[in-house]
């Protein structure tokens, strides 16, 4: 499915596909997965819950969100989150509403 991932050590933004949790674990960097609603359209932003004990790398901010360090995956969800789907921002949408700090 697709999904978009954030790398704020690069400030970048890049569509990817994932198949599943397993995926963005993998893509954080840690199993201690967070994860925050962005928008009225279903997709959350998955992140590490522990990101600033740990000092990753780079900050981020959507939105009035709490600023996450480290990378994040932004995917649709359904089910009250146990669904994985398609997100249904873009990058250009995504950029417009993110700050690299």
């Amino acid at each position: 499915m697709k999904a978009l991932l954030i790398t704020p050590e690069n400030q970048s933004i890049e569509e990817i596909q994932i198949s599943g949790k397993e995926d963005i674990v993998r893509l954080v960097g840690y199993d201690t997965l967070e994860s925050d609603e962005v928008g009225d359209q279903g997709d959350r932003l998955f992140f590490d819950e522990e990101c600033f004990l740990r000092a990753t790398p780079g900050r981020f901010q959507i939105d009035s969100l709490i600023p996450v360090s480290g990378k994040g995956v932004v995917v649709g969800v359904a089910d009250d989150g146990a669904t994985l789907k398609d997100v249904s921002l873009d990058c250009d949408g995504l950029r417009s509403r993110l700050k690299f700090l």
